[in-house]
Formats: C-alpha cells, sequence, structure tokens
C-alpha cells in the first residue's frame, strides 16, 4: 500500500518520461528519483507500468474534479468540501446544475432527498447549539482569555451532562421503582432472608442516634455526614430492599437492574471518554511528531483569533514568548545533554534516585496518614454522637477527608520544588509534576478504600458467621457510600472556601495595599492543569461512590453546576491566566486521559466488592445472594435451555480464545495499516522538503541566467 502510494507521491510526470528541458534533469526531486529506482530495481518500473500512477499538476487535478467529480462525488459531497477558490467552485456548481437532467428520475431523486437530508441535519444541529449549556458564557471566556481556559470550562459542561445522565439512569431503573413500590403504588414483594446458613445477628440493623431525644446540631452533622436520618433514605445502598416490582404482568428485578445499571454507567463513561479523547489525540500526536512543525505552528498560526480583550491579548503575546523561551531552552538542554559526560551523568542519576526515593517516602507518608485517620475515625464514628461535642464530632466524621486533602495540597508544592534539581526539560518537568499530582490524588482515594475494606473483610473469628465484620458494619455499602458522600461535600467546601476566603481578600489586598511583598505575590493564577485534577478527583469519588449513593451524581451535577459560577468570576475577577498557556487541543486530550485514569481506578473497587465481598444480610437488594454478581448467573439459570446453552457457551473458552485471535488479528492488520499511513507521511514530508530545494535550485538558476544575460 505505502509502495503504491510513494510512486503517486514522486513521479514528476504522467507519461513516465525525462524532462525535456536538460536542466531539468539535475533538480534534487528528479535526482532521488532516480536513486530511489536504481536501489529499487525494476520492481517499481513494474508497478509505475501497471498502474500509471503518478502526481497529475493542479490545473489536471481540478480538470479531473470538474469532469469525472461532477458525476460521481458531487451527488455526495459539497462543493465546499473542494479545495477551490470562489469562481472555480461557482463553475463546478453549474456543472452539476446542468448534469443534474442527464441524471435518471431515480438517480434524481436520490440526489434530491440527500440534499433536503443534509439541509434537515445542518438546521437542527445550527438549532441545537443555541440549546447547549452555558453556550454565551463559554464563548465569553474564549474571547476574552482564548481557547486554552475555554476547553476548562467546556470539560466542566462534559462532566455535568455526563452526570446529569448518569443520574436519570440511576433514578429511572433504581430510585424511582423502589420510591414507587414502598408507597404501595406498584405490587412489590421485599427481599427476605433465609434464615438458613445465615446467622440471625447478620440480620440486624439499627441506626443510631434516631430515637430519644436529638440535639438540632446532630441534624447538622448528619447532613454533612450522611448519617441519622439520612442513612435509611434513598441517598444510599440500605434504602433498597425490593426484591421484585410487578408491572401488570411483568416482574421487575430490582437487583438485576441495580448491577446493570452500575454496568452501564460505567460502559456509558468509557465510550463517551474514549470517543472524545480521539480526536484531540489525533491532533496531539501529530503536532508533536515533528518538532519544526511545532516551530511553525507557534510563529505562523500560534495566534487566537478568538481573543477580543486586550490584557488577553498581552497575556497571549507574553504566552507565545514563553512557548518559544521554552523550546529554545529545551533545544539547549538536548545540546547540553548530548555533552554530558559519563561523571556528570551519574551525578545527574544519582540525584535523580535520590529524588524519588524522597517522593516515594512522602507518597509513603500520605498513604500512612489516611490509613490510620480512616482507622481512627472507623473506631470512634459509633461513639462520639454520646461523648463528644458538636465540633469534635464533625471532626472525627470528617478526619479521612481532611487529611486526605491536606495530602492533596502538601505533596504537590514539594513535587513543584525537588523537580527543579532533576535537570529534565521544561516540557517533561510539567508532564512528570503532573503526573505525580494525579497519581496522589487518585492514590489517596485507593488507600482509603483499602482502609475500609480491611475495616470490613477482617480475619477474625467474629467475622466468619457473616463475612463480614457486621458489629461495626451491618451494611457496608451504605458505610462506603457515607464516605463517598463526605468526600465530594467536603471537596465543595474547599473549592468554595478557597474562592472566598483566599482569592477574594487576595485580590482586595493586591488592589488597594501597595507593600512590596504583596505586590510580589500578585494575584493568584488560574492554573488549568490543576483546576482540572481538582474536578477529575471529584468525578472519580463520583463514579465509585454512585454503587453505594445512587442519587450521589445529582449532587455530583449540582456541585459542578456551581463550580462552574465560582470558577468564572475566580477568572473574571479575582484571579489572572497562568502565562503558562496549552493549546486546546492538547488540553483536551490531558482532561480526557486524566479523567480515563480515574475511571479505571473506579473500575478497580467497583469490581472487588461486586465479585469478592459478601454483601450485606441486613439491608440493600442483595441480601439473597452471597456477592453481587451472582445475581447473573441466578437470572441465566431462569432463561430457557436453549439460550443457556448460548450464553455458557460464549463464557466458555471455545469462545474465548477464537474470538481472542479474531480480535489479535484485527488489531495487527489496523497496526500494520497505521505503519503504512506513516510511512505515507514520511514521504510526503520528504516530498515537501524536496520541492523547496527544487524552488531554491530554480532561483539560483533563474539568477544565473539574468546575470549571463
Amino acid at each position: 500500500m505505502d509502495m503504491v502510494l510513494s510512486s503517486e507521491v514522486f513521479l514528476p510526470d504522467a507519461d513516465n518520461t525525462s524532462p525535456s528541458v536538460t536542466f531539468l534533469q539535475e533538480l534534487p526531486s528528479y535526482q532521488s528519483i532516480l536513486r530511489r529506482r536504481t536501489s529499487a530495481g525494476g520492481t517499481q518500473d513494474r508497478r509505475q507500468n501497471n498502474h500509471g500512477f503518478a502526481r497529475p499538476p493542479a490545473a489536471a487535478k481540478r480538470n479531473f474534479v470538474e469532469r469525472a467529480g461532477v458525476k460521481s462525488e458531487a451527488v455526495v459531497r459539497s462543493i465546499r468540501e473542494y479545495a477551490l477558490n470562489i469562481p472555480e467552485k461557482r463553475k463546478l456548481r453549474d456543472i452539476q446544475e446542468a448534469n443534474v437532467k442527464y441524471l435518471s428520475g431515480w438517480d434524481q431523486l436520490k440526489q434530491t432527498r440527500n440534499k433536503s437530508w443534509k439541509k434537515f441535519l445542518d438546521e437542527t444541529k445550527e438549532l441545537s447549539s443555541y440549546l447547549e449549556l452555558w453556550r454565551n458564557d463559554i464563548h465569553s471566556i474564549e474571547g476574552k482569555f482564548g481557547t486554552g481556559i475555554k476547553s476548562y470550562f467546556s470539560f466542566l459542561r462534559f462532566l455535568v451532562l455526563l452526570n446529569f445522565i448518569i443520574f436519570v439512569l440511576m433514578f429511572s431503573f433504581i430510585t424511582l421503582p423502589s420510591t414507587i413500590s414502598q408507597y404501595g403504588v406498584l405490587n412489590s414483594s421485599y427481599v427476605k432472608v433465609p434464615p438458613k446458613d445465615i446467622e440471625p445477628q447478620c440480620t440486624v440493623y439499627t441506626i443510631s442516634g434516631t430515637k430519644g431525644l436529638v440535639y438540632f446540631y446532630t441534624y447538622i452533622i448528619d447532613l454533612l455526614s450522611g448519617t441519622g436520618f439520612l442513612e435509611m433514605t434513598s441517598l444510599f445502598y440500605g434504602y433498597y430492599r425490593i426484591d421484585m416490582v410487578h408491572f401488570s404482568a411483568i416482574k421487575y428485578n430490582l437487583p438485576l437492574a441495580y448491577l446493570l445499571t452500575t454496568l452501564v454507567y460505567l460502559s456509558l463513561s468509557l465510550i463517551w471518554i474514549v470517543k472524545r479523547s480521539v480526536e484531540g489525540f489525533k491532533q496531539s500526536f501529530v503536532r508533536e511528531e515533528d518538532p519544526f512543525q511545532s516551530y511553525c505552528n507557534k510563529i505562523f498560526a500560534g495566534w487566537d483569533f478568538c481573543i477580543t480583550d486586550p490584557n488577553a491579548s498581552r497575556l497571549k503575546h507574553s504566552s507565545l514568548k514563553y512557548e518559544l523561551k521554552t523550546d529554545l531552552e529545551e533545544e539547549r538542554l538536548r545540546q547540553k545533554k548530548a555533552r554530558r559526560t559519563t561523571e556528570e551523568k551519574l551525578r545527574i542519576y544519582c540525584l535523580r534516585i535520590f529524588l524519588n526515593i524522597f517522593v516515594l517516602a512522602l507518597l509513603s507518608g500520605c498513604f500512612y496518614s489516611i490509613y490510620r485517620a480512616t482507622i481512627y475515625s472507623q473506631e470512634n464514628i459509633s461513639n462520639v454522637s454520646s461523648k463528644m461535642t458538636f465540633e469534635g464530632n464533625l471532626f472525627v466524621q470528617y478526619l479521612p477527608s481532611i487529611v486526605i486533602t491536606l495530602a492533596n495540597f502538601i505533596a504537590p508544592l514539594f513535587f513543584s520544588y525537588i523537580i527543579k534539581f532533576e535537570e529534565y526539560s521544561p516540557a517533561f518537568e510539567i508532564r512528570l509534576t503532573l503526573m505525580r499530582c494525579v497519581f496522589v490524588r487518585l492514590a489517596n482515594i485507593g488507600v482509603l478504600l483499602f482502609s475500609l475494606g480491611n475495616r470490613i473483610v477482617c480475619a477474625n473469628e467474629k467475622c466468619k458467621a457473616c463475612g463480614y465484620n457486621y458489629e461495626l458494619y451491618p451494611c457496608w455499602e451504605s458505610r462506603v457510600g457515607q464516605e463517598m458522600y463526605k468526600l465530594m461535600i467536603f471537596d465543595f467546601i474547599i473549592i468554595f472556601a478557597v474562592a472566598v476566603f483566599v482569592d477574594f481578600p487576595r485580590k482586595l489586598l493586591v488592589t488597594y495595599c501597595s507593600c512590596k511583598p504583596i505586590q510580589w505575590c500578585g494575584l493568584q493564577k488560574f492554573q488549568i492543569p490543576e483546576n482540572v485534577l481538582e474536578i477529575v478527583y471529584g468525578q472519580t469519588i463520583c463514579w465509585i461512590g454512585t454503587f453505594y449513593s445512587p442519587l450521589l451524581p445529582a449532587i455530583a451535577t449540582i456541585k459542578y453546576f456551581i463550580v462552574f459560577y465560582i470558577k468564572k468570576i475566580s477568572l473574571m475577577h479575582t484571579c489572572r491566566p497562568s502565562k503558562k498557556s496549552v493549546r486546546a487541543s492538547s488540553s483536551n486530550f490531558f482532561f480526557l486521559a486524566v479523567l480515563l485514569i480515574g475511571l479505571i481506578l473506579a473500575f478497580i473497587p467497583l469490581g472487588l466488592s461486586m465479585t469478592r465481598i459478601r454483601s450485606s444480610k441486613a439491608c440493600g437488594p442483595f441480601v439473597n445472594f452471597n456477592s453481587s454478581w451472582d445475581v447473573v448467573p441466578r437470572t441465566i439459570r431462569g432463561f430457557p435451555t436453549a439460550l443457556q446453552k448460548v450464553l455458557n457457551g460464549i463464557a466458555s473458552e471455545a469462545f474465548a480464545v477464537p474470538f481472542f485471535m479474531v480480535i489479535c488479528l484485527i488489531m495487527f492488520y489496523f497496526i500494520a495499516l497505521a505503519g503504512a499511513y506513516k510511512r505515507v507521511v514520511d514521504q510526503l514530508r520528504e516530498q515537501l522538503v524536496m520541492e523547496s530545494r527544487d524552488k531554491q535550485f530554480l532561483i539560483r538558476k533563474l539568477t544565473e541566467a539574468q546575470k549571463r544575460s
């Protein structure tokens, strides 16, 4: 394939003949073709004679479009898609209209139908753009601060829509049937735990703090921590005790719906993220493929014409200047790296090893602090209401969230400081620091879940009766949901508090105080990567917690809706954009890549809790099952025998091995196809270089001819 395309690229003449002018044989491109023919032997000539591939000139190509393309391609392609100027497009339109009368009645009908359908789709797309959430706000942000910051707010809008769709799924298939049946609107049957093989103490589930005299501040604690009166509402897992709902003659299996809806929202998130990240990946890959192309993009196509604000234009000037300085610094570091001696390399590698050991020690300290805070909070959480004050009670409830927030704040400060001593390139410094920050934020959630898992699945004798620690966690799924709920609420409180109590006073001090230290600090920078990590952290919490708290996506939707306006006001009035701006294409891919990492992290604890940990026997829809996944085999056993055989065959090795082989063959095919396209792209780049050399050669010959004349 690539050899065929290469002959299209490099043959200079349609008849495969030598140039008529003798000095044209001295062109660098023609000499390059001769060298290729000599090295390839007769194979290339045979391919040229068989296929007659040659690159037609521009005029011939346009004639081909006007003659052959009008009858075949014009029906499908729009005129605007042709690479022609306006007079030629008008001429092409006239030819298309003139050729309509030569078409058959069926072809005319198809062409009219295609045009009408395309017009309908364009009008629908234009109408839907006016219904787009925050359309004017995002356009205003783009006009003042460019496409880089606009991509952050577009990403925030994407998360609002994603969480809203997840909420609609969970509410429609889980919360709504359960709530309606609880009030007797539908005929429903409740789960009943069979007495055999289950100890009586496993089915006991009492909520503390809901009887007798209750202080007012207790309701505030319950609202912030999800305990008390909120624990047995539809917000948490323990509320859903219905096994089957009857819709006339249809039986609605709620445990199966609960599990399948969870899998659907995770799959939908994965597909949507991958679909949105493909375009950004292609642009990022093409942009980073050639360093020279990066220079050209910055110099000739680096300006953002969406900017209309003078301050934003000055910021863009400084941003481009910073990018060019960064590129020059990277080139200087590459040259310095090439001149390093063995002693210098050994010193740098030892320093990097030492600093990475320090990073591991810092991470270990953060993880151990989170582990100890979680253990302390879980051990005292059931006794604080009677022994502690309001402040102490709230502190114990939120202790893991507080420690996680401190770790997320302190660790990036150390990472930004020690990266200066590792002598990486500026671009790699940013990537490495961001990846460390991503790892810290997401790993902190993993450590919290690991700590809870160790408390839930204990190895003591008293846990063998139920398979989990029923004394501390009679409904452990609701307890995990409460922890995710508290992380979500505390994360929103921190975002709001930083904007109101840090950024706003800092703005007032910088504006009205002329002290040099305050003016040196300046306004808070609106750092796009750090803000993205902030909302990805919250979205990961939402993905994990939705299984244990089905209405958590509604809280996340409201949270991100409010966060949008908080960040917008901060950007407009209390912060200043960072000079280290990023392009929209690369930033969109980075946002979605980090979000994809968070989604993969969410798969791990959810998969383990569904398949490995025994379900609570005192609450939830899975009390009749050892684990949540057991509802699938039991449902399959109720299918007809033929369907059971088909499903069992799909799940067997006899189907899995051939399916895996076919997938591998398809993957190898696309890898080979991508390699062929890459080689063709390299050849086209070589052709561009050769054409520039041809132009220089012809200019030099023309100059010599003028001097002789």
